[in-house]
This record gives structure tokens, sequence and C-alpha cells, in this order.
């Protein structure tokens, strides 16, 4: 029976889409504060008195957020993850059953593309200005986000620079700290935190909103996310390659969109538990080379959040493991791309050798440099021969150091 494609769109459509705040004000009635609890709710803080010392107040605001703390469920959010989950587990079996070749490649094609938009788009391009791009890239992207259907450019880069700026805390909407489930889906289907909210509202975002391209997408998503994401690749496949619709809403769309969703959700949660850490050892992101390959070069995470800035995201400059950066780099042949920032290498092994975890080759290199300087040292040493122990040439402390018995009086 072939799916009723407008009607199921409109259903996930106002499913997925929450009614934005465009200021981000929801009333907050508690304090900011940072904390790497498990909790979700931010309390205020005990009132301090006499009987109360400062060691017993945190105690004791600690417990006060333990009886307040209680999720807020989006039930919507829910139901539609659990119904795109099962279409998906049902565009795996059309997928190897009945659908095309040419279906599975168009899918494939469509997923890349959303990828792009995400990846090179939202995160390196917006999120963090890594680079910059002229008009029709920064269009192109555009549209690209919007096929992805991850929130609108303006929401998820005002989400990722609270997530940069506060990890791991009650302000990151994805705390990895509350374990893998929550960093990888269950954020999407409880209410902010209070903390998010209040921290969101803050983050400086004026430089999207002086982005034309941005603020049209932010102002029409809701008609652009449905018809990119959902009716045309469902259209085009069933038109076009003479599919079912089954197949064509199925696969090309519900298959394709569930995958690239996990993808991305495995840099929130997979690369902040599984890796090493051999730029910063104190913070959770880690480099994972699944993720990396699943999420087109975004696993390297550990540095990534060592230097945001750097528009490869990894230190790495192979394009088997980075396939943005082999797309970025494309576009800067073109002049689509330029002002492509990155990080020097004498920047990278600095920070390597003070806090990375030991596993970058420049420690082995390190240890290697500074066993030759030893060696070195003592060949100078031996350089430095004495006579005896009234040659001028013999080391003070050497003499110091020296025991003398039956000394004379």
């Amino acid at each position: 029976m072939a799916p009723n494609v407008l009607g199921n769109t409109i259903l996930l459509a106002e499913a997925c889409i929450e009614q934005e705040d465009n200021n981000n004000n929801a009333s907050i009635g508690t304090q900011q504060y940072k904390s790497k609890s498990f909790l979700n709710v931010a309390p205020k803080p005990a009132p301090m008195t006499e009987e109360l010392k400062p060691k017993d107040a945190t105690k004791a605001a600690i417990a006060s957020r333990e009886r307040r703390y209680h999720h807020v469920y989006v039930w919507r959010n829910i139901i539609a993850f659990i119904y795109l989950h099962l279409g998906f587990l049902y565009g795996s079996y059309l997928l190897v059953t009945s659908a095309k070749w040419s279906t599975f490649f168009f899918a494939l094609a469509l997923g890349s593309c959303g990828a792009l938009g995400i990846t090179a788009g939202a995160h390196r391009l917006w999120s963090h200005r890594a680079y910059k791009a002229k008009w029709p890239l920064r269009l192109f992207l555009m549209l690209a986000q919007t096929l992805a259907f991850q929130n609108s450019v303006y929401e998820w880069v005002r989400d990722h620079r609270v997530h940069h700026k506060f990890t791991d805390t009650d302000a990151d909407p994805h705390n990895a700290t509350r374990g893998f489930f929550f960093s990888h889906i269950g954020w999407l289907m409880v209410k902010k935190h209070p903390d998010v909210k209040a921290r969101g509202r803050a983050v400086d975002m004026s430089d999207l909103e002086q982005d034309g391209i941005v603020m049209f997408q932010k102002r029409y998503y809701a008609l652009l996310m449905p018809l990119f994401c959902f009716i045309l690749p469902t259209f085009l496949a069933y038109y076009y390659l003479d599919e079912t619709f089954s197949n064509a809403w199925y696969v090309v769309a519900i298959f394709r969109y569930v995958l690239s969703l996990n993808a991305t959700w495995l840099v929130n949660s997979a690369a902040h538990i599984w890796g090493t850490k051999p730029y910063d050892r104190n913070i959770s992101p880690t480099n994972n080379t699944f993720v990396a390959i699943a999420a087109y070069g975004e696993g390297w995470h550990n540095y990534h959040h060592v230097f945001p800035w750097d528009y490869k995201t990894s230190e790495l400059g192979t394009y088997s493991t980075n396939f943005t950066t082999a797309a970025i780099d494309f576009f800067a042949r073109i002049g689509w791309a330029y002002d492509l920032k990155s990080v020097s290498d004498e920047l990278i092994r600095k920070r390597v050798l003070r806090t990375g975890d030991g596993t970058h080759q420049y420690n082995e290199q390190e240890l290697q440099a500074r066993m030759v300087d030893y060696v070195n040292q003592l060949d100078h040493e031996s350089e430095q021969a004495v006579w005896g122990w009234d040659d001028k040439d013999m080391n003070e402390q050497d003499r110091q150091d020296a025991t003398v018995r039956n000394k004379a009086d």
C-alpha cells in the first residue's frame, strides 16, 4: 500500500518542528550555573543560614536539586522518532528486496548533499566561521542543510556555539555526562534545560542575523523543510526513476534521513565517550576514526574542540576520513570558498606536549629529542675533562659534593 506522502510529511513537520522562540526567552526561574551533574534542572541555591556551613550548603543544594529534578518529555518528538526508526527498518528491508539500484544511489547522493549542508555549512562555515563563502556556495549549503532537516541554520548554530562554550555542563544541549542515549537522541525528546535557554539567549548571533540567506531560511523553514527533505526526494524517485511510492518514501526519504541523523548524532555521543585525546586529555571530546568516516570528517572531535576555528576540523590532511575538507578545498579552487583558517604545526605541537594524553606522534618525537639532548649533554660534559683537583675547569658543584676524609685542620 503506497503511503500518503503529503500527509506523512505534514505530520512529521508538525511533530518535529517546535514553535521557535526567536529570542530563546523561555522563563527561567533558576540562576545560571555550570554543573557537571547528571541532573537536568537548575535549582535555586539553598538559603545560607548560620547553621549551614559552606560544605553543608553545597550538599543541601545538591539534595534540593535531586528533589526538584524531573524530565519534561516532548511526546510529539518521541512519537516521530519511533515512526522514523520503524520506517528506517522497513526502508532497509525494501532496499535489499525491491528497490532499484538507481534508487539506492539517488538516496546516497541526497544523503551526501545533506551531510555537506551540515558539516561544511551549519558547522564549519556558520557555527565556527572557519572559512568564508560567496553567495552561490552559501545558497547551496543552505538548501543542502534544509534537505538534512536538523532545524534551521540559525537554531543549529545557536545550540552548537553554546555546546562549545559550555561543554558537559547543564548549559550543553546534549550534555555527554548524562550518558550515551541522552547525548545521542534523548536530548531531543525532552524540553531544554533552563541553562541551555539562558546561554542560548546570550550567545552572539549577530553575524547570522546579517546573512540574508540564513534569515530567509529561518523565516520560511516550515515550508522549505518538508519540500526539500521529504516531498521532492519522494517525487523525483517516483517520477524520474519509475520507483514505487513505498520505495520512494521509505528508502529515499525516511531511510536516507534517519541514517544521516544518526551519523550526525554520533559526533555528540560516541565522539564524547570512545577514542583518544591527543590534544587535550582534560576534556570529553575524543578522536574517533569510525565517527570521522560516518560523519564526513567530524569525528576528530578532540582536535576540533581545542582548535574550533580550523576549517579541516582535524590535523590530518587525508581526504579519506574527511570528505568535507575535500569539498571545501574544491570550492576554494573554483573561488567560492576563501579565507580558509587552519592551525600551525608549532601551535599544535605545543598544545599536544602541554595537555595531550600521549597518543600523538609529537609525544614520541619529544621523548626521542630529550634523550638525544641528554646524550649530547653527556658528550659535552665529557669534553670538559680535568687533570685533577686543582684544575681550574673543575665543576664547582663536583668540588662541593666531593668527600674529603682525614681533612687537615
